[in-house]
């Protein structure tokens, strides 16, 4: 077998590692920006695909497709963001006669609409956050659907994601504009101007739970490696998780897993995915499912065992699973902090962190270029501990080792959010950053 990796960096590097485990071939695609790239040195090959710009290179679908034709490959691996969760670029793939690792384009489609994935997790039994049941047309709807949810609510792009064409509503007066804008965002990033209204919840946690399935639609071929906690958040955007959560009591656990199981097995649902949740007290909300392998799935490695990329690729290649998910069993507690470059540069020093239940994930090396124009995500320090108290000591100890010389990086935050004494205690939400860190 012979697989090419649809992206760049640490994604790229990580899926190299699992294939050289399993004996796959791998192609590696690289912008001009990323000739020097981790990736681009370590895959059995390289092809450069287009020029800095991700719309001129990572995201162009037939130089990706053709780059996988014209090598020999006879898969196609994603990665995170880009082109992942794109259905269109999912069945070119498997028009193409390549396997796409990842879910079929069809269950791709139906998950990237927000308002068809509510009516999905419902029918699994698992409880939605109050909203509307389609799209709002119009200001009229809009207004007459915050009449029916009170204030306050937030109007979500149909097809979105990332936080974008998103706005919270707290008046009634701000319905238009805030319409408005949330339709233009929708728009301009999805090409999909459907927008949906919900109840907004206010300092929510935000749990997600880690899912592999073997797409045979049987509960037994659906393994659930555990939830992780991703609401420590800057403008949506995850900084720090960790598995388990420190919030989520057993009874609940239960309801999510199994609701989980029951959704994944219905659709079908083929590879690595991740069913997001909103938790306020004692009640919990389906949010979406991310529909490939996330940034985050590390922390879910370290306390199942799993190694779940390689399954992914076995899954999606073989349908089949290298282990049994009624036996995956769940042991300490992990801890991943994203290392994000705050400015462009080159790397001239970096020193690891080691030593037991250490793992540090990234595409850089003393020389390594950071290029401005892709995500400032560069590395993901994770530890992995018997109990929660132990794992954030041991996380700060790794952080104290960290160098990384050349790029100024949050390195320094990262210590001084593990170490606050709310993060410490387990007792902050979605809002933490802002109520302790920025202010």
């Amino acid at each position: 077998m012979k697989l090419i990796i649809a992206n760049r960096g640490e994604i790229a590097v990580r899926v190299i590692r699992a294939c050289r485990e399993m004996g796959i071939n791998t192609v590696a695609v690289y912008s001009t920006a990323d000739r020097g790239s981790l990736h681009a040195k370590m895959a059995d090959e390289s092809v450069c695909i287009g020029p800095p710009p991700s719309a001129q290179s990572y995201l162009v679908q037939n130089n990706l497709i053709q780059a996988a034709v014209k090598t020999g490959c006879d898969a196609i691996h994603p990665g995170v963001g880009f082109l992942s969760e794109n259905s269109g670029f999912a069945r070119a793939v498997s028009e193409a006669g390549l396997t796409f690792i990842g879910p079929d384009w069809r269950v791709i489609e139906l998950l990237g609409d927000k308002v068809a994935a509510r009516r999905e997790a419902q029918k699994a039994g698992l409880p939605v956050t109050p909203g509307t049941e389609d799209a709002v047309n119009g200001i009229a709807e809009a207004e007459k659907a915050v009449e029916k949810l009170g204030l306050p609510v937030i109007i979500k792009a149909a097809a979105g994601g990332g936080g974008k064409g998103m706005r919270i509503v707290r008046a009634k007066g701000e319905i238009a504009e805030n319409l408005s804008l949330a339709i233009k965002e929708a728009e301009a990033n999805f090409a999909d101007g459907r927008v949906f209204i919900e109840r907004y919840v206010e300092n929510p946690r935000h749990i997600e739970l880690q899912v592999l399935a073997d797409g045979t639609g049987a509960a037994k071929g659906v393994a659930v490696l555990g939830e992780r906690d991703c609401s420590v958040q800057r403008n949506r955007q995850k900084l720090i998780e960790e598995s388990p959560s420190p919030a989520v009591p057993d009874a609940m656990r239960k309801t999510m897993l199994e609701g989980a199981i029951k959704l994944f097995s219905g659709l079908k649902y083929r590879g690595a995915g991740t069913i997001e949740f909103l938790m306020d007290g004692n009640e919990f909300y389906f949010m979406e499912v991310n529909a490939r392998v996330q940034v985050e799935h590390p922390v879910s490695e370290m306390v199942s065992g799993v190694d779940i990329v390689r399954e992914q690729i076995t899954v999606c290649a073989d349908g089949k699973f290298n282990f049994e998910p009624s036996a995956v069993r769940l042991s300490g507690w992990a801890i991943e902090c994203r290392i994000n470059a705050l400015t462009p540069g080159r790397i001239n020093a970096l020193a690891v962190p080691g030593g037991p239940g250490v793992r540090f994930d990234s595409f850089l090396y003393e020389g390594a270029a950071i290029p401005p124009y892709y995500d400032s995500l560069i590395a993901k320090l994770i530890v992995h501990d018997n109990t929660r108290a132990l794992a954030l000591a041991r996380m700060n100890r790794a952080l104290q080792e960290l160098v990384i010389g050349g790029v100024k990086t949050n390195a320094e935050e990262q210590r001084l959010i593990i170490n606050h004494p709310v993060f410490q205690a387990g007792k902050f939400s979605t809002s933490f950053i802002e109520e302790f860190v920025d202010t």
